[in-house]
């Protein structure tokens, strides 16, 4: 084991990270960590290889845009394709076991001498993909970037209508058109949990809401990063809108809210409302909004042409109904010296509270004062993204994610150790 450093990159390490879903071969928070993951350690001088499975991308989507995110050089790819297309992934969801990649997975991680596996979204692999010990026993770490260790659907959205309150997983499950998980009732899940050295959470209250709902494994927090981005201002790029707006960044489904935000656009008003994101519930929002003028809708924007729509924004909005795991587009604004409102629910008024780069709402009603407030209050709103920017540059930052990485990495390597001596 090349260890026993006390900084990030004393040492160059052969890291191995295992997630269904990587770029171009997803969508979602958790692949695009992953790839900033990988291609900041191998910017610091680290091996990363990616074990990842095209069998269950495409088992929810067909086509892959390959141009959507640039190939790191350095990071080695190991795409899983079964030949049986979907079957792979539904029994992996139906048996908690990685049938048809495992034993491909399994060669992998014994080609090579890794000095960390650290898994990520796991949910079409199985709990048993954790199972798989290489020889070398290497310490492993899990990043629970969703519910799944607890939910069946992950999301902890009840019915696909509201937040869950109370576990009633089988009812659901079937509510949500899945067939149910009974091996989450057959004791595989915390067997297979023992195997890891260290779960990590994005943020506080997820990890709260594993222990609450039963997870036995302690979890320590590592929050998400991004790259560093110029402070912006009003005269750094052309304003997308001729007014004054709030700006909502995402993707367009019942659960993040903007429902509510449409709501709180009715009527006649001073500031406007543009919703940059796409998603199945995009043509319902459009359809609420018909006739609502203070409301645009402008589709899927790239992340090099987000600039703009920041630049000139009172503040951003996350009015998400259920529970996130984190809230990247809070530190994505933040970065950037926008403040943010947010709703009270989830890790959002955590971020908030540790960066000081915003305010919450808990109503409909504290969400308007808030706006109100922001757009009247000049000094207020610029004293708020000034602080966010601050907060970010100390928090949320590579070089601060990788401090706290490796100390974590060097945890899990001590427990690892003495679980070998025992």
């Amino acid at each position: 084991m090349r260890f026993g450093f006390c900084e990030p990159g004393d040492q160059f390490l052969h890291f191995c990270l295992i997630s269904i879903f990587y770029p171009p071969y997803s969508f979602g928070g958790d692949s695009i960590y992953l790839y900033r993951l990988a291609t900041e350690l191998v910017r610091r001088g680290h091996q990363v290889d990616v074990i990842h499975c095209s069998d269950s991308f495409h088992l929810l989507q067909s086509q892959v845009d390959p141009s959507a995110f640039p190939v790191t050089e350095g990071v080695t790819v190991h795409r899983l394709e079964s030949g049986m297309g979907s079957l792979g992934p539904l029994l992996a969801h139906q048996t908690g076991r990685p049938l048809t990649t495992g034993a491909r997975i399994a060669e992998i991680l014994e080609s090579k001498r890794f000095d960390v596996v650290h898994y990520h979204n796991i949910s079409l692999f199985g709990p048993g993909v954790l199972e798989i010990e290489p020889s070398y026993a290497p310490p492993k770490l899990y990043t629970a970037h969703d519910h799944w260790l607890v939910c069946p659907m992950s999301v902890l959205w009840k019915n696909r209508s509201r937040v869950c309150d109370r576990p009633t997983c089988i009812s659901c499950t079937v509510r949500s058109g899945r067939p149910p998980q009974w091996w989450r009732y057959s004791g595989l899940l915390p067997r297979a949990a023992r195997h890891v050295d260290q779960f990590l959470s994005p943020s506080r209250f997820t990890a709260r809401m594993h222990r609450e709902r039963g997870f036995e494994s302690d979890f320590e927090v590592l929050n998400y990063f991004l790259d560093p981005v110029e402070e912006l201002t009003r005269d750094s790029a052309p304003p997308p809108h001729e007014r004054p707006y709030y700006l909502f960044v995402g993707r367009l489904e019942k659960y993040k809210g903007v429902q509510d935000l449409i709501e709180a656009f009715r009527g006649p008003g001073e500031y406007d409302l543009v919703i940059v994101g796409s998603g199945a519930y995009e043509k319902a929002l459009r359809a609420q909004a018909d006739g609502c003028e203070r409301i645009r809708f402008d589709g899927w924007v790239s992340q090099e042409n987000l600039g703009p729509y920041y630049a000139n924004a009172l503040a951003v909005l996350a009015p998400s109904v259920t529970y996130e795991t984190f809230g990247i587009i809070v530190i994505e604004a933040n970065a950037r010296g926008i403040p943010v409102i947010v709703r009270d629910l989830g890790p959002l008024p955590e971020i908030i509270e540790d960066g000081g780069g915003g305010v919450i709402f808990g109503d409909q009603a504290e969400l308007v004062q808030r706006m109100e407030t922001l757009y009247r209050d000049t000094e207020f709103r610029l004293g708020l993204g000034r602080q966010g920017r601050k907060a970010f540059l100390e928090k949320w930052t590579p070089d601060a994610h990788v401090e706290r990485y490796f100390a974590l990495i060097e945890r899990a390597r001590l427990r690892r150790r003495a679980r070998g001596s025992s």
